[in-house]
């Protein structure tokens, strides 16, 4: 259940402005602000069910717009190429101690990398 969650929470980091205002809004207040369908429904004056299909529908949205876009492959796929580049940038340091110069250009390198996937 928690993976679940956890995916719905990163296909709505990336795509949820994407979605129509109300349904942006229904998804918040249920994923984020935790509340019920219930409470959801009383809010908004709508049925239970209404707020349960407009949060399906809005999952089934999140997922169809990351297999189109693919944004979130694409930034686990840079994120991994960072994270190698770094431990080779850190095996260099480790080789090459003796020059300063070069072992503060990989530093930085490697800091310039961590904003890049940040």
């Amino acid at each position: 259940m928690l993976d679940a969650i956890a995916e719905i929470s990163i296909l709505y980091d990336f795509y949820g402005a994407l979605l129509p205002p109300k349904q942006r809004e229904i998804f918040r207040l249920y994923y984020e602000d935790n509340l019920s369908l219930g409470e959801i429904a009383e809010e908004y004056g709508l049925t239970r069910q209404g707020i349960h299909e407009t949060v399906k529908r809005g999952e089934k949205k999140l997922r169809d717009f990351e297999k189109r876009l693919g944004l979130i492959r694409k930034f686990n796929q840079e994120k991994q190429t960072v994270d190698k580049l770094k431990r080779d940038i850190d095996q260099l340091i480790q080789k090459r101690k003796e020059d300063a110069q070069l072992i503060l250009k990989l530093e930085q390198i490697a800091k310039e990398m961590d904003r890049l996937v940040q």
